[in-house]
């Protein structure tokens, strides 16, 4: 299994509302008092907080939220003038690894809710998690299907490149289930690190098929064809995110994660494909 080195681009379920620190908060809230658009009003791209967060926001996230979140951080700028997020893309199981080996960050999320629960465990979150979105699995193919793949017991006949995520990536876990309830198992090629990379080789033409998220293979575009497959709708991850205990920009931290779970966010989020929390 190949490792991936996280990419870095500048650019447990929650209860109810979205908990951070009270330190950040009340540093928001204080700082957002000079804006236009009023004290506690949520931060989009049409309500400037050019006084409210500046600096730069560490965001580990997972590999499927690689284009959405770079929008996002794109959009989040343009909202706060003086702010620049940077994010560290990879699987869920990789960047809990780092945040407990110390890596600086201010926000994490994860692409299922196993791995911010570790996250927890180790002491690396503040405050309660929040979920935002949720997937589900698909089958992705090269361009045209030479391998006519049309359902998930394809992916397990003689001869089938298939190319999966490893088992404690989210979207491996997610497979391992499809495979109990469906009592097909697959006998991969490969086991990547992430979903990107199980993209990258179907794409590429060195695999026949890959199991990824909906979302991975509707902002391919026309790199791979899709074949969904209807044991998918029982097997829903949930994408939590959270604050980082002593992340170095605790304020600009909870103003991303509430960017990312207000209006703003729902709409880049249900456009590239992910369900509602």
């Amino acid at each position: 299994m190949k490792t991936e080195r996280p990419d870095r681009t500048i650019g447990t379920r929650g209860r109810g509302r979205l908990a951070i620190s009270g330190a950040a908060l009340a540093a928001l809230l204080l700082a957002a008092t000079g804006c236009s658009a009023g004290a506690g009003a949520p931060v989009t791209s049409q309500t400037p907080t050019t006084h409210a967060v500046t600096g730069t926001i560490t965001v580990f996230a997972a590999a499927s939220l690689t284009k959405t979140f770079t929008e996002l951080g794109r959009e989040f700028e343009k909202a706060n003038p003086g702010s620049t997020v940077t994010f560290s893309f990879a699987g869920s199981s990789d960047l809990v690894t780092q945040l407990t080996a110390g890596a600086p960050a201010d926000v994490f999320a994860s692409a299922d809710e196993k791995n911010m629960k570790k996250a927890i465990g180790a002491g690396v979150t503040d405050g309660d998690p929040v979920d935002f979105a949720t997937n589900v699995l698909a089958i992705a193919v090269p361009r045209g299907d030479p391998a006519h793949i049309s359902a998930w017991a394809d992916l397990a006949e003689p001869g089938v490149k298939t190319v999966v995520c490893a088992p404690q990536v989210p979207c491996g876990a997610a497979t391992a289930t499809v495979e109990s309830t469906t009592g097909v198992k697959l006998h991969p090629v490969s086991q990547e690190s992430s979903v990107t990379d199980v993209l990258g080789k179907v794409s590429s033409g060195e695999a026949d098929a890959g199991v990824v998220y909906a979302t991975d293979v509707k902002g391919a575009g026309d790199s791979v064809d899709s074949v969904p497959f209807p044991e998918a709708r029982d097997v829903v991850n949930t994408y939590p995110i959270a604050s980082i205990e002593h992340g170095p920009n605790a304020t600009g931290g909870a103003a991303f994660i509430a960017f990312v779970t207000g209006p703003e966010g729902r709409k880049v989020l249900e456009a590239a494909g992910f369900g509602a929390p």
